[in-house]
Parts: C-alpha cells; sequence; structure tokens
C-alpha cells in the first residue's frame, strides 16, 4: 500500500528523468556537488535544506551550471534548483519530496553505518491506510480524509497499547511522516535497540480547511485564517479522527499512554489541542510549532500545571529557524504558569533534519511509567 503511494508521486517526472546526467554528486567527505544544464540561463542557484543561503552555480562552456556544498552532517536534504528566479526541480532525480504546493528532490548524506532513518534488518511494523468521510474538513473532494496507522512489529490486536498522535507540517498531507520523515523506520529501529516501548502511531491528516494551503494570501499573516483552520481541525480530529482509531485499535485507556506531537503547523495543532485535553493526553510535543500568531494568555488561560500533570511537555525549535522567537516566548509563557516545559534548541533551520533528529530523542520518552 505504501509502495503505491510512493510510486504515485513522481510519474510526471520520472518521464524527464535525464538518466545519464549525473546532476548530484555525494563524496566521501560529505561534501555534494550539484549540476543543472541550461546553457540559456542567466543564473542558476541551488537550494538545501539546513544551508542558510542558496549556494550560487557557475556555468562552463558546455552551459553547465556547478556548486559544491561544505560537508554536511549525515541526513536525508531536500533540494531545488532556481533558474533565473523561478523554482525547479532537479529533472534528473526522481526522489521527490512529499508536499502539496512545495515539492523538492532529496538525497540522503551517508553516515558511518546505518542512521536510524535507514531500513535496515531488523524487524518492522506496518503502515496502514484507512479513509472515512468526514462531516467537518472543508475542502476535501467527496469530503474523504484520510490517515495513516503504524502498527510495531509483532503487534498483537488482543494487547492495549499506548497511542502516539503524529501531526504533519503545512504543505505537507497525511503520508508526510512516513515519507519525509521516516518515522516508520526510525521507530522499527528504536525498537530494535529497546529504546522505545511498542506503541500505535496515528498519523492524520492535518487540515480544517484545505483552502488553507491554497490561498491566495499569506494565510501565515492571517490570525482569522489560522484560528479558523485550527478550530475545524481541532474539531475533526476529537470528534471524527480519534473515535474512529479508538473503534479500530486497541488503545490503552491510561490518559499517559497517550501522546500528541506535531510539527510547524501540526505544532500548533498538538499544543493547543494537547494543552486543552490533558484529561486524555499525557504527552504533548511542538516542533517549530507554527505560534507566531498565537495568543497565549487568552489560548490558555485556564492552564493549571498541576492539573495538567503531564509525564512531558517537549517544546522545540532550530536555532536558525524563524519561528525561534516565538517558540521562546511560549516556553517562557508555560514556565510562568509553572509548567514542566522541556526546551529543546538544535542546529538547524525548519527542516525535516530537526523534525527527524526530534523524534528520535523525544519517543524513548514515552509511556515509561509502563510496566
Amino acid at each position: 500500500m505504501v509502495a503505491a503511494v510512493v510510486a504515485s508521486l513522481t510519474p510526471a517526472l520520472a518521464a524527464q528523468v535525464l538518466s545519464s546526467f549525473p546532476s548530484v554528486a555525494v563524496h566521501a567527505d560529505r561534501t555534494v556537488t550539484f549540476r543543472y544544464r541550461d546553457p540559456g540561463a542567466a543564473a542558476v542557484l541551488c537550494s538545501v535544506e539546513n544551508v542558510p543561503k542558496p549556494l550560487e552555480m557557475k556555468k562552463d562552456a558546455e552551459g553547465i551550471w556547478t556548486a559544491e556544498t561544505a560537508p554536511l552532517p549525515p541526513g536525508i536534504y531536500r533540494y531545488h534548483f532556481e533558474i533565473d528566479g523561478i523554482s525547479f526541480l532537479d529533472p534528473a532525480n526522481p526522489w521527490i519530496s512529499n508536499s502539496q504546493i512545495r515539492p523538492a528532490n532529496m538525497l540522503e548524506i551517508p553516515g558511518d553505518g546505518p542512521q536510524l532513518w535507514d531500513a535496515t534488518d531488523v524487524p518492522h511494523g506496518e503502515v496502514h491506510l484507512h479513509f472515512y468521510t468526514t462531516h467537518v474538513v472543508q475542502g476535501l473532494p467527496q469530503n474523504q480524509s484520510d490517515y495513516w496507522v503504524y502498527t510495531p512489529p509483532h503487534y498483537d490486536p488482543g494487547k492495549a497499547y499506548p497511542v502516539l498522535y503524529l501531526l504533519h507540517g503545512w504543505t505537507d498531507n497525511a503520508y508526510g511522516w512516513l515519507y519525509n520523515g521516516r518515522a516508520n523506520v526510525i521507530l522499527d529501529n528504536l525498537l530494535a535497540q529497546g529504546r522505545i516501548k511498542p506503541m500505535i502511531v496515528v498519523m492524520p491528516l492535518g487540515y480544517g480547511d484545505l483552502g488553507f494551503i491554497h490561498s491566495r494570501i499569506d494565510v501565515w499573516q492571517d490570525p482569522p485564517s489560522i484560528d479558523h483552520n485550527t478550530e475545524l481541525y481541532t474539531r475533526a480530529f476529537l470528534t471524527e479522527v480519534m473515535p474512529r482509531v479508538e473503534a479500530e485499535y486497541n488503545l490503552s485507556k491510561d490518559r499517559n499512554d497517550h501522546a500528541i506531537a506535531g510539527l510547524s503547523m501540526g505544532g500548533l495543532e498538538a499544543v493547543t489541542i494537547g494543552l486543552a485535553h490533558s484529561d486524555y493526553f499525557g504527552s504533548v510535543i511542538g516542533l517549530s510549532a507554527a505560534v507566531q500568531k498565537l495568543d497565549f494568555a487568552k489560548q490558555f488561560a485556564g492552564l493549571d500545571a498541576k492539573a495538567a500533570n503531564l509525564d512531558l511537555l517537549w517544546i522545540a525549535c532550530g536555532t536558525g529557524d524563524d519561528l525561534i522567537g516565538p517558540n521562546r516566548k511560549l516556553v517562557t509563557f508555560l514556565k510562568e504558569k509553572q509548567m514542566p516545559v522541556t526546551a529543546i534548541e538544535t542546529p538547524g533551520m525548519h527542516t525535516w533534519l530537526v523534525w527527524r533528529d526530534n523524534l528520535i530523542h523525544f519517543a524513548p520518552l514515552l509511556f515509561q511509567g509502563r510496566p
């Protein structure tokens, strides 16, 4: 089922692939050389994930533009070219990120041996796709929404499992944490190393209104648009997604076995839903949460540390992320409310390298009260 989705993401570009043209070369020192063929271009840049400025490419006599990075840490990186100010994908690389409106090419910088996001010879869990008819989410064809569910290796439907709800970011879809984030692979490897508890992970579509990603205005500068999307999504999540998952899978009834996490837009949703419903969620995780327009005092007016009694409140952001300031303000507010917040700042921008790394570090902290 997953393979069919991956294949469907790339057919248009695959037909254009220049198989004989080496557009990307990853070297032993973890530098990368990028090449793009366009004799008629006046200027070509290469934007690489987690690299602050686009690389200026130089043209040779044959019209091939070249640039090389500094050594990069091991990881999976997104990149794209900018030709005369217009963004283009690499026609020689069919590996494309999962995004509704901002696709990019992808490449991997290997480490010294397999990394936690690499599929290895360990027991693997399964990933299941579910569709349902929504009566809340706006803008979906035939009102059909979806969510993915990861079940761990040796899953026993007769056993009650803890659950992590994992929310994607703006422009992604429900498949984002699997395709871009490698969440299932990371969890398989962490389980094989004995670092996490077996858990069910639910990855739902994260929009209350699909117009939120197709608007002609800058929605992130428009608080009414943000509030409209968040309010609708909260209702869909609480009244449609959660009841279906609870009916279809054997979940623990203990609120300490329930966690909600998300990145960017999903971080905003995870924090607002989780802190408002601490009777259900024992752990709340916000990654680069898009809280820049959130009125903390109004949204969390009734927040009480003793009543919330959270096992984990994890607020993380990359130091090069434009959202670092708003997330620091959120941490300060939560501390003033005496909430036991774990504030994480790591090198990096608004990127999957930051979010994968955070999943690797917060997942082992979840559900540790279980026998």
